[in-house]
C-alpha cells in the first residue's frame, strides 16, 4: 500500500546496430500492466518527455514510470518543442495528426515512439493529406477514450492501423491488439 515514484529511462528502437542492440522490450512491460499499477510511455516530443516527468512527481499519487526513449531522436532535427509547449503545455497522451485533412482521411494510422519521424516524412514528401499519422504517447494506461474521439474525428476512413517497427509478436501490438 505504498506508492512507488520510481521512473526507468530505457532506451529503445532498432537503429541499425542489430537485434541485441534493442534494450527495451515494450511487450514484458506491457504484459506487466494491470489495474493501473504502472505507466508506460513513448513520448515523441521534448515537451512531452518533460511533462511526464513533471506530471510524475507534482501528481498526489506515486506509481512507476517507464519511459521508452529512442537514442536516434536525440539527433532527430525534426523532433523540437517550442518553448510555449513546454511553459504552457501539460503531457499529452495522444497527439493528433496536424496535416492531413480530417475530410479528406482514409487511412489512420496509429504508432507509437520515433517511428512517427519516418512515416512523417513520408507522408509530407508524397503529399498524402488523406493519411492521418495518431502518436500514442502513453501505452499505458491505454488512453482509450482519447482514441475513441480520433476515430469519430476521422470517420470516413476505412482503415485504422497500430503501425510500430517491431515484428508482430513483440513491441505494443499484442496489448494493442486485445485493449483496442
Amino acid at each position: 500500500q505504498r506508492g512507488n515514484g520510481l521512473v526507468l529511462l530505457l532506451p529503445h528502437g532498432y537503429e541499425g546496430q542489430g537485434p541485441e542492440h534493442s534494450s527495451a522490450r515494450i511487450e514484458r512491460f506491457m504484459e506487466l500492466c494491470a489495474d493501473n499499477n504502472i505507466q508506460v510511455t513513448n513520448c515523441t516530443t521534448p515537451a512531452n518527455f518533460f511533462h511526464v516527468l513533471r506530471r510524475q512527481l507534482h501528481r498526489e499519487f506515486r506509481k512507476p514510470l517507464i519511459v521508452l526513449t529512442p537514442k536516434s531522436l536525440l539527433r532527430a532535427p525534426k523532433c523540437v518543442s517550442p518553448v510555449g509547449d513546454f511553459t504552457n503545455g501539460h503531457f499529452q497522451e495522444v497527439i493528433d495528426d496536424n496535416y492531413a485533412e480530417a475530410k479528406k482521411v482514409k487511412r489512420v494510422l496509429f504508432c507509437s515512439g520515433k517511428l512517427y519521424y519516418e512515416l512523417l516524412e513520408k507522408q509530407q514528401a508524397d503529399q498524402r493529406k488523406d493519411v492521418a499519422i495518431v502518436r500514442i504517447e502513453q501505452l499505458y494506461p491505454t488512453p482509450d477514450q482519447q482514441m475513441l474521439k480520433i476515430k469519430a474525428k476521422y470517420a470516413k476512413a476505412s482503415e485504422f492501423i497500430w503501425v510500430q517497427e517491431e515484428p508482430e509478436n513483440m513491441g505494443a501490438w499484442p496489448y494493442m491488439c486485445r485493449t483496442f
